[in-house]
């Protein structure tokens, strides 16, 4: 796992890696794709984030009560959908460091490979399937 990716190298399609052999499940190629892919979405996020500020500081309060109440109501929902972008830019931060640290495509709970096909669709999970249908089972048996 300690090999490392050579710059001139091109990262691997979608396709090749769902089609790679088990033996190269997060090898230096995978990694550095999956690197790349956090790292677009993470710029991405902050690009947004601050585009959001910078409308917010534009605001100028209507006189009329109604647009006033419009206007603040789109605000509110920006603010909050900025905080589930920020939620998402730790969830980013945190796949970064397991790329880093080695751990990044194996599951928490098991061990086992999360697999290619769910960290494309979402490269910040850190539970296979298995172990996230199990871990919602177990907060809906909770209540929450």
């Amino acid at each position: 796992m300690n090999e490392t990716l050579i710059a001139t190298e091109p990262l691997p399609t979608e396709a090749e890696m769902l089609s790679a052999p088990p033996d190269d499940y997060m090898c230096a190629r995978h990694l550095a794709f999956f690197r790349a892919r956090l790292i677009a979405e993470r710029d991405a996020l902050l690009d947004s984030a601050h585009r959001t500020t910078l409308h917010l500081q534009e605001f100028e309060s209507p006189a009329d009560p109604a647009d006033r109440a419009s206007l603040e109501e789109d605000h509110t929902l920006e603010l909050r959908v900025r905080d589930r972008e920020r939620k998402m830019l730790h969830k980013i931060d945190e796949a970064l460091a397991r790329i880093d640290n080695g751990t990044f495509g194996w599951c928490e709970s098991s061990g086992e490979p999360i697999g290619i096909a769910r960290l494309l669709a979402r490269p910040t999970a850190t539970l296979s399937v298995e172990a996230q249908e199990i871990h919602e089972a177990r907060r809906k048996m909770r209540g929450g």
